[in-house]
């Protein structure tokens, strides 16, 4: 499943917690990718990552950082 990464709308994001979350639910993704896909995201392009396994909590832990994510089919 292919998911797009809008935006985050927390007040004061916490780019850590993006890039740890980025990195545990995305297939593929180190932390050097994850941290480079965090900053794109803050900057306010999407980003699309890949997730294959658990994907309810993948939801759930973007929900959970205030970002906004679409469903690529």
């Amino acid at each position: 499943m292919t998911i797009k990464l809008l935006s985050c709308d927390a007040m004061r994001p916490d780019k850590r917690a993006i890039s740890r979350t980025i990195e545990d639910i995305a297939d593929d993704v180190d932390s050097n990718l994850a941290t480079e896909y965090t900053d794109i995201l803050l900057a306010g392009s999407p980003v699309e990552i890949e997730v294959s396994f658990n994907e309810s909590s993948a939801y759930r832990a973007l929900r959970k950082l205030d970002i906004d994510y679409e469903l690529v089919e």
